[in-house]
């Protein structure tokens, strides 16, 4: 599920980027702004692609390996961007859903042993 979270925001922030003006109520882009909001969701829906197809392998080493970046590292880069002011709305809305969806696949791992 998380893959197919990354995926479809991914897809959606490549395809429409001006959706953050829409979404978040940024201002209008300048300069290259637009180019850098479909790396991030290439970026995004490429990490969902390798969640999605980890999960369906059923290798439980998948989630593993993921979890402790996505709730050190993730937060880590992402809140002092947005703190300089790079999408800070984005950002932060990254900084708290990936580490809140890593810990619910990590107990959901849990549960299944």
């Amino acid at each position: 599920m998380n893959g197919a979270i990354y995926m479809a925001s991914g897809a959606l922030l490549f395809i429409l980027p001006g959706v953050l003006q829409s979404i978040y109520m940024v201002p209008a882009f300048v300069g290259r702004e637009e180019g850098l909001v479909r790396l991030i969701g290439m970026t995004l829906a490429v990490i969902g692609w390798l969640y999605f197809f980890g999960g369906r392998s059923g290798a439980k080493q998948t989630v593993a390996a993921s979890v402790l970046d996505r709730i050190i590292l993730v937060p880590a880069v992402l809140v002092p961007l947005g703190l300089m002011g790079v999408f800070p709305n984005l950002l932060f809305s990254f900084a708290v859903l990936d580490p809140a969806l890593g810990l619910g696949a990590w107990f959901l791992l849990q549960k299944e042993d």
